[in-house]
């Protein structure tokens, strides 16, 4: 004879413990979203969280404890609460995308969510426009524009030119190489 357990409010997000412990949310899956995130698992190229949190998903899908999905994964419990809670909070999003006819939205959608939110801490040193600027400078003539004896800007010559137009008081060259080899991402 099996007995109900106990149940209680949670202070936490007003969700229903069992014995203390949290129910995770259900996970399901369209076909299409199965089909995106078995391709970012097996994505040769790209990032290992992507595809770490995309085989989370999937095996949450499953169905199955949070701890038991972390045992099998290799990864922390929390972690796979964290993208178990992310995943269910975006179903409106995901519902969103699908209805597109564009498989990218859904691709982008799926992404999106996987990636890491944005994290407080020192905002950017340069503003948005400052840095279009910067990466503008190199992609002038310098013999035309600048009037400097060369055929090719180096980062140094593109931190120096950008402090004399006084676009920046002063900037370092790494970082004018990191904002020309990223394009200003």
């Amino acid at each position: 004879m099996s007995y109900p357990l106990p149940t209680t409010a949670s202070p936490y997000h007003g969700k229903e413990y069992v014995e203390d412990m949290r129910i995770a949310p259900a996970i399901e899956l369209s076909a299409r979203q199965q089909e995106e995130l078995e391709r970012l698992v097996r994505r040769r190229t790209g990032e290992q969280r992507l595809a770490e949190r995309a085989r989370i998903i999937l095996a949450a899908a499953q169905g199955g404890l949070n701890l038991d999905l972390a045992k099998d994964l290799g990864v922390d419990v929390n972690t796979v609460g964290r993208w178990r809670r992310r995943w269910a909070a975006a179903q409106e999003e995901l519902a969103a995308a699908e209805e597109s006819s564009r498989r990218s939205d859904l691709r982008r959608c799926i992404t999106g969510i996987l990636v890491d939110a944005p994290r407080s801490g020192r905002p950017g040193t340069f503003a948005p426009e400052q840095i279009v600027e910067i990466i503008a400078i190199g992609c002038e003539d310098p013999q035309e524009d600048s009037q400097r004896p060369v055929s090719h800007w180096t980062p140094r010559e593109v931190a120096e030119e950008a402090v004399k137009r006084k676009i920046v008081p002063s900037i370092s060259t790494r970082t004018v190489g990191r904002f020309l080899k990223s394009g200003g991402s």
